[in-house]
């Protein structure tokens, strides 16, 4: 029963997802945006967390549900409008997961220990939030970080995204930095990951 209801959770969050307007261009096609993260957080965790349990693995595939939802735009600007977009997405992402996980059969106490998850409660001592940041940050260096670097060596700022990877390494435990390191990037960005690391 437990494997019909997480599968039944996980079809869910997907079924939210390919709602999102936004899409991105994967292997020449065009890609629900939203839906296409939630199954590379999914594949991420089960490549290098494979004993994951239940409720990580229905909090990866939530990390980003309805994302499109709340705007950036609807908060103020600057790093403290971008923080409370940021805590905002959050709780939102864990009361829609915890709700979808009540319909499927879960247990009130099972949704919010995801929903913890997902706000990423206790990072520094929950195991599960610390895995959620690890594959969020893993899944940025593997499939976003080309793109996002493109926006700031454009505008020659590669102190900026120099920065921003330094930031994103902060976040991560030692057991991702090890599978960082092993992940094969381009040259362009192995140089900025260098100096990040430097």
């Amino acid at each position: 029963m437990t494997r019909e209801k997480l599968t039944n959770t996980l079809a869910a969050i997907d079924d939210v997802n390919r709602q999102d307007p936004n899409t991105i261009l994967l292997n020449g096609t065009s890609q629900v945006k939203e839906l296409i993260y939630g199954q590379q957080m999914t594949d991420c965790l089960k490549k290098y967390w494979p004993e994951a349990n239940e409720l990580l693995q229905i909090a990866v595939r939530a990390q980003h549900i309805k994302r499109w939802q709340l705007k950036r735009t609807e908060f103020s600007e600057g790093k403290a409008g971008y923080y409370q977009w940021r805590i905002a997405q959050g709780k939102f992402h864990a009361e829609l997961a915890a709700s979808i996980m009540i319909e499927q059969g879960y247990a009130t106490e099972q949704a919010e220990q995801c929903a913890a998850i997902i706000r990423k409660d206790n990072l520094k001592t929950s195991r599960d939030s610390q895995t959620l940041e690890d594959v969020a940050c893993l899944i940025f260096l593997m499939h976003y970080f080309d793109e996002f670097s493109g926006k700031y060596t454009e505008q020659d700022n590669e102190a900026k995204i120099v920065r921003i990877v330094q930031l994103t390494w902060s976040k991560m435990s030692a057991q991702a930095h090890d599978i960082a390191l092993g992940l094969t990037l381009p040259d362009h960005l192995a140089i900025i990951v260098n100096k990040a690391l430097a």
